[in-house]
């Protein structure tokens, strides 16, 4: 069974990577791995159910299967290595070429008579066996001599995996489980560059165990209530639980396409039920566009007549207290006209200038900004920007405003010094690419509390905040059809994340 459930894996995350709307060569690169790898074990699979079967040479077909799916992984693993690697490992181009030609040699072989030779098969694994193990020498040799920064994390995380299955290869099924784990594992790190962080891929990885989990023991439930008879085994339930949990994506996926294609008006059936609340946002924000003009209107009279006779009374009085007392109410009827403009500029509707344009650059201008604030003096600002990202389509003058506004509460956050980071990141997902923006400090951090109200309009915990900055940040990523959320840890520091989608 362990050989059927790395098929099964395979199969599906050949599927969902094949299917996604933007398929990258590294995504096709390894879903052809894939495909080769479930070729191979499903030869092996039902090599030992079929035995009758067999070609004109007498070799049976899915051992054919097998052997082909075998010299297709070869020339498949180096390709997927250099794109994992942006084609910059001891493996060269003309090594696919090479390997791809030899592979193909074999595979004529094998429908000929020398088919049946007792020494063919043992010669095929010992190829396949010495190419994969030069790519991941070459994968090391990269790791340790070229490969930096989130690039270097990535490739030793393959490598950790790599060697685990290394490893467990003389037991056969714990290998195949391995490798099953290893396959899902790297599907994660391919689609979800953003999550650089060993911690993040597996907290990823110990969700869908925790379902597959939950799915199992419901099973037993039911069996446990209404079967009769004694309950399939474990090992079995959990494996047929995972793959239910991985293919729902793709199935729901594929489901989509063919719904929409029939009846173009129900594109909102896969929307999750909790998915409501952003609907009952929006409609509070329309709500809120239509009053604003209003309620700005009604404050602004009085104020104007409270200022004016305030500053006609400081002109007649003589008396030094009488004039500060009057300067105080002139300079609060300041404040609240600024607070009832910052409030119309979040609730004005307003349409994004969008443009394609590259995210790094509007990074680079706020952070010469901040660099130049003397508030900085005492903060070490340290840029991490992925240098191979699609272009977003953006209002840059907006997007530099979201990018230094959270940059400087971070900056306010650090009164003692501290290190500000920025980084950027290509999201690969099945609805296409976008990019991630996370913008990390090390000050005091937001209380568990308080952290559910900060894009809250007026709710601020500064002694003199309006509490609007985080909302109109919040209402410009919005508009650009992205998403905003935020990690807090008092006494640690605070990290804002942001996706934005690239151009299509």
């Amino acid at each position: 069974m362990e050989v059927f459930m790395l098929m099964a894996v395979c199969i599906t995350v050949s599927v969902a990577l094949t299917i996604s709307k933007k398929r990258e060569p590294l995504h096709l690169s390894f879903a052809a791995f894939c495909l080769a790898i479930s070729f191979h074990k499903g030869g092996i699979f039902f090599n030992s159910f079929f035995h009758g079967d067999t070609l004109r040479q007498g070799i049976p077909i899915w051992l054919l299967i097998e052997r082909l799916g075998l010299l297709a992984i070869p020339p498949l693993t180096i390709k997927f290595s250099r794109d994992f690697c942006e084609e910059q490992t001891l493996v060269k181009k003309r090594d696919i070429r090479t390997t791809a030609l030899f592979s193909a040699g074999l595979a004529t072989i094998l429908f000929t008579p020398v088919a049946g030779w007792e020494y063919l098969g043992p010669f095929i694994y010992l190829y396949g066996e010495t190419v994969l193990l030069l790519s991941y020498i070459s994968l090391v040799v990269f790791a340790k001599r070229r490969a930096t920064g989130v690039e270097k994390k990535r490739i030793v995380y393959l490598i950790i995996a790599s060697t685990l299955a290394i490893a467990t290869y003389s037991i056969p099924p714990l290998f195949n489980l391995v490798v099953a784990g290893m396959v899902y594992f790297i599907l994660i790190m391919i689609t979800h560059p953003h999550l650089t962080e060993l911690h993040d891929l597996m907290t990823r990885a110990l969700v869908i165990l925790i379902v597959t989990l939950f799915t199992t023991i419901v099973f037993y439930l039911v069996i446990g209530f209404f079967g009769e008879g004694p309950a399939p085994p474990f090992t079995l339930v959990f494996m047929v639980s995972f793959l239910i949990v991985i293919a729902i994506g793709p199935f729901q996926v594929i489901l989509k396409r063919l719904l929409t294609t029939i009846y173009p008006e129900i594109k909102d059936v896969f929307t999750s039920p909790y998915d409501l609340d952003e609907k009952l946002e929006r409609e509070k924000a329309l709500l809120l566009e239509k009053m604003a003009p209003v309620l700005a209107h009604e404050i602004r009279n009085p104020l104007g007549s409270i200022k004016g006779a305030a500053q006609y009374l400081r002109s007649e009085v003589e008396v030094e207290e009488q004039r500060k007392l009057l300067d105080v109410i002139i300079e609060e009827v300041n404040r609240l006209n600024r607070v009832v403009s910052q409030f119309l500029n979040y609730a004005r509707p307003y349409s994004p200038d969008l443009k394609p344009r590259p995210i790094n650059s509007v990074i680079e201008k706020a952070m010469a900004v901040i660099e130049a604030d003397s508030l900085s003096d005492r903060i070490h600002v340290q840029m991490e920007l992925h240098p191979h990202l699609p272009p977003v389509p953006m209002d840059q003058e907006q997007i530099h405003q979201v990018i230094l506004n959270i940059a400087l509460n971070a900056i306010e956050a650090m009164p003692d010094g501290g290190t500000l980071t920025i980084r950027t990141s290509r999201i690969g997902s099945d609805t296409g690419d976008a990019v991630g923006i996370s913008i990390r400090d090390t000050g005091h951090g937001i209380r568990r509390e308080t952290i559910k109200q900060i894009f809250t309009p007026f709710f601020t915990t500064k002694e003199r905040g309006v509490g609007l900055g985080l909302a109109v940040c919040q209402r410009i990523i919005r508009n650009h059809g992205g998403k905003i959320r935020v990690k807090s840890i008092p006494g640690q520091g605070t990290i804002f994340y942001i996706r934005l989608d690239s151009v299509e």
